[in-house]
């Protein structure tokens, strides 16, 4: 009997060493609950274990439940004039009123009434007004906007604080990946619909001049959807909803947003700089899987990913660094580079004096070199459509120069046709011309009705004198 009770109380010790033992070293604790911080005064939410939510099973209802109030009817009131008879039209009378003549989306980021749109919906409003989705209205004011990036920033002053959506890392979202399109299509307001991540960095229309690098999705986005958020099974916003491709105008299975990384960075230098602060790599190129096989063979690239540099701008950051005509761009960072909507779409993200390492492979061999982006040193010209950087000492020689700026790019189909670019402009309205700042204040001081006079130097260095009304 008492070998029995023994045997009993060495097992019981045994159930709770090893039961202890399993606590101590093999359990895993349960994961943190998802924790918001706050980062240049816009929220940013953070999950603590996206394998986890994933294993689980996908729900949208606890992400639409999030986003859904912090989305907004955005409705562009512009003023107009009603003649009251045949006589007022021809005299150009009438009487004046207010209308509204555009209506979109738009994605609160704070709680004190700071939302991002985009710049279309807004554009050309006499006033903006905001409706919420528990149907409370406010008139906006247009703090800034980037054309180009499409993306707009208002500001509302509410009694309360505003419901938000936080942030997200839009370069973390992979292809494959579940997304919900929040917003007012055709005026229906609230409307949530799923997709996944269809395509990263795509750039919908590469012949023209505004580079982009749009996140692709499959999630049902209609006019109406303009300026609404792209969010993530967790809630976090990784895109603004844009644009769509359709011969209809509407939604024919694929719709494009801009990451939310490059709209944060553009409503954070609106709000601390007054504008959109650059920075610019430096190169120019083209994919190396869209090069030519004989093109490939002859300069003897080995890979068929990476993003070929053709060019290096004079006094770019990728100058200053090394990087040379014939390195291929592997990686920006740990961003995977294959084209230059990859490269842009990144860069876009970051600002002047920003470092990023760029890992190239040069001779068959891949380095890693540290680039200091710089400011754009570029200027449009939008009335002549093209757009102009300074000239190196090398451009001056190559055209026979003795000043001038070089032609970085046309800006429109009517200016692509004539095959200028790289050419040098010495002089605009009979004044020489030896960088961007001349150009700007001529252009500056330039009545719009008044023809403006170009001389060219082309290939030969030869003068080319052009008029533009």
């Amino acid at each position: 009997m008492k070998k029995i009770a023994s045997l009993l109380s060495v097992a019981v010790l045994a159930g709770i060493i090893t039961l202890g033992s399993y606590k101590l070293f093999i359990e895993v604790p349960p994961s943190e609950p998802a924790v918001v911080y706050q980062q240049s005064s816009i929220p940013v939410y953070t999950p603590a274990s996206y394998n986890n939510a994933i294993s689980s099973g996908v729900d949208f209802t606890e992400a639409a439940q999030r986003t859904v109030d912090g989305v907004v009817h955005v409705k562009n009131v512009q003023e107009y004039k009603q003649p009251r008879n045949m006589m007022e039209f021809l005299r150009g009378g009438g009487s004046r009123g207010r209308g509204i003549v555009g209506a979109g989306s738009g994605v609160i980021i704070s709680g004190d009434g700071f939302i991002i749109t985009n710049n279309h919906v807004i554009d050309g409003a006499t006033e903006v007004e905001i409706a919420l989705n528990d149907n409370r209205t406010y008139m906006a004011e247009v703090i800034g906007a980037d054309e180009k990036a499409d993306i707009a920033l208002l500001k509302v002053e509410a009694d309360t604080e505003l419901p938000y959506i936080p942030f997200g890392d839009s370069d973390a979202t992979k292809v494959g990946e579940w997304v919900l399109a929040v917003g007012n299509p055709f005026n229906l307001t609230s409307t949530v619909t799923a997709g996944i991540v269809s395509a990263k960095a795509r750039d919908i229309d590469e012949s023209d001049s505004n580079y982009q690098s749009f996140i692709q999705t499959d999630a049902a986005i209609n006019p109406g959807n303009s300026g609404g958020a792209l969010v993530n099974i967790f809630g976090e916003l990784v895109g603004i909803n844009t644009a769509i491709t359709s011969q209809t105008g509407s939604y024919v299975g694929y719709a494009f947003a801009v990451p939310s990384n490059n709209a944060r960075k553009i409503v954070e230098d609106i709000m601390q700089y007054g504008s959109v602060q650059k920075g610019i790599l430096g190169v120019s190129g083209a994919s190396v899987k869209s090069l030519r096989p004989e093109v490939i063979e002859k300069i003897g690239i080995k890979t068929t990913e990476g993003f070929y540099v053709g060019g290096v701008e004079y006094e770019s950051g990728a100058e200053k660094a090394g990087i040379q005509s014939g390195d291929v761009i592997k990686k920006i960072d740990n961003i995977t580079i294959n084209k230059f909507s990859d490269l842009s779409g990144y860069i876009s993200s970051k600002r002047p004096d920003d470092i990023v390492q760029v890992s190239l492979l040069r001779n068959d061999k891949e380095i890693t070199v540290p680039v200091t982006l710089i400011k754009s040193v570029t200027f449009d010209i939008d009335r002549l459509g093209i757009q102009v950087k300074n000239a190196s000492p090398k451009d001056l020689e190559r055209y026979q120069a003795k000043n001038g700026v070089v032609i970085n790019r046309t800006l429109n189909p009517d200016m692509r046709r004539y095959n200028i670019e790289g050419l040098v402009i010495s002089e605009i309205d009979d004044e020489k011309v030896s960088n961007i700042e001349d150009v700007k204040r001529i252009i500056k001081n330039k009545d719009p009705e008044e023809r403006i006079s170009i001389v060219f130097v082309d290939q030969k260095g030869e003068r080319n004198r052009f008029i533009f009304d």
